[in-house]
């Protein structure tokens, strides 16, 4: 294909029932030149031939169908290396993207060329900026401060007693610096891209945008919030169906990170330590949502 797109849209599909439609419908919406990759991994709901279907005449829409679940990051690449434009979005499919927002990310990375990447404002769907669009790494030590809560500290020690997540702040008028956006929506344009690579296959699902950020921060590369691009996010049914698998996948994300970014900047006994409490997290969330599904099992077989 010629490179005639200017950006291309990255969308990993797994059973997004018809949130994958309507993420589609709002980028055609957005009148502008954009070259759509949607990478499915098996999905076995009819979420991707109802894509097919209802865009089966539109030329710029293509499809990479796996045969197996390769995770977000393999998904990712994968589309990354069929994509032609010059910028490349990597947008989740339970998204739904204002008609200005591309625009609003694509012109911030023109006006900070030494930015790498953007990202806009997630929104609830009841209209609230949601958790994570723009945050500090969640180092080991800040994550130790959000688990056992104890940002009311923050007023006397702001330094070392922040929440990494920033929603709470007041929204800035204007494109800002910050370490992280979410992996729901992030804008590249393609120098960046071939100067860092693609997204670490070592993770499945979940802590590879994090990973990416401290991937392009490494490389000297700015990241950007910009909260007039706005996306509303409504975060996966799918994952709500499986969350033991998926909160397994995302504690062993947990883990890879932390040990990638921070074992030499930690003692090895406290590495340890966090490790333990990583998987003790776990072991506790698994065993209280195999709890509740088994009551609710007992009470459906019960009626």
């Amino acid at each position: 294909m010629e490179n005639s797109c200017l950006i291309s849209v990255i969308i990993v599909n797994f059973n997004s029932a018809d949130k994958l439609l309507l993420c589609v419908q709002s980028l055609v919406d957005c009148q502008q030149d954009l070259e759509i990759i949607i990478v499915d991994n098996a999905s076995h709901d009819e979420s991707l031939k109802d894509v097919q279907h209802t865009f089966r005449a539109h030329q710029n829409i293509q499809f990479i169908e796996n045969q197996e679940n390769m995770g977000f990051a393999v998904a990712c690449n994968q589309g990354g290396g069929v994509a032609s434009g010059d910028y490349l979005l990597y947008l989740n499919p339970d998204c739904k993207i204002n008609s200005h927002a591309i625009s609003e990310l694509r012109e911030c990375l023109v006006q900070n060329p030494e930015a790498g990447m953007t990202g806009g404002q997630l929104l609830n769907s009841d209209g609230t900026e949601q958790v994570g669009g723009r945050r500090l790494i969640p180092t080991p030590w800040r994550t130790f401060v959000r688990v056992f809560k104890l940002r009311w500290l923050s007023p006397l020690f702001p330094r070392l007693f922040s929440d990494f997540n920033l929603h709470l702040e007041s929204l800035p008028d204007h494109p800002i610096e910050v370490e992280a956006i979410s992996g729901a929506c992030m804008l590249v344009p393609r120098k960046a891209y071939d100067d860092v690579g693609g997204l670490d296959e070592g993770y499945f699902l979940h802590c590879e945008d994090l990973d990416w950020c401290m991937s392009f921060r490494e490389k000297g590369w700015k990241i950007m919030f910009v909260p007039d691009a706005k996306i509303s996010h409504f975060q996966g049914s799918c994952s709500r169906s499986r969350r033991i698998f998926v909160e397994w996948n995302k504690h062993k994300g947990m883990v890879r990170f932390y040990s990638k970014f921070f074992r030499h900047k930690y003692p090895v006994v406290l590495m340890w330590i966090i490790t333990c409490g990583v998987w003790l997290r776990f072991s506790l969330l698994a065993c209280y949502f195999s709890v509740r599904q088994f009551f609710r099992w007992f009470k459906v077989a019960g009626t």
